[in-house]
């Protein structure tokens, strides 16, 4: 599955748009990680265990975003974006959302072709010999 920020794909002819899809969570940190965040925070730096946290929420995110996607049919998300908001003092919520499409490689001697594309549109073709 291709994930790009992008409004499409080079090399790539979006053939299908299936709409929006999205994965969310929210968050806490458990006391022990808050505890040892505010210490850290005292002497200034990265909160690392604010930073694991954000980046696992992501991680989870992504994940559910992509499962929206391969259930609509999809083989590509396309303006992928994250969202992050505040709920009430304790709760981070983490969202990724984005654009399910179904994309197709463009052959070699078509305009927009890629190197990427062009070899990936020469597998598909022998895969299908």
């Amino acid at each position: 599955m291709l994930i790009v920020t992008t409004n499409d794909v080079p090399g790539y002819r979006i053939e299908a748009v299936l709409g929006e899809v999205m994965g969310m969570t929210v968050r806490a940190a458990n006391i022990g990680a808050n505890i040892v965040a505010s210490f850290r925070a005292i002497g200034g730096g990265e909160v690392d265990e604010y930073t694991r946290l954000v980046y696992d929420s992501r991680q989870q995110v992504m994940q559910r975003m992509w499962q929206d996607a391969v259930g609509r049919g999809a083989n590509a998300i396309v303006a992928m974006r994250f969202d992050t908001g505040e709920i009430g003092q304790a709760y981070s919520e983490v969202c990724a959302y984005g654009t399910a499409v179904v994309v197709e490689p463009i052959p070699e001697g078509e305009p927009g072709a890629t190197r990427q594309s062009v070899g990936i549109a020469a597998q598909q073709g022998q895969q299908l010999r």
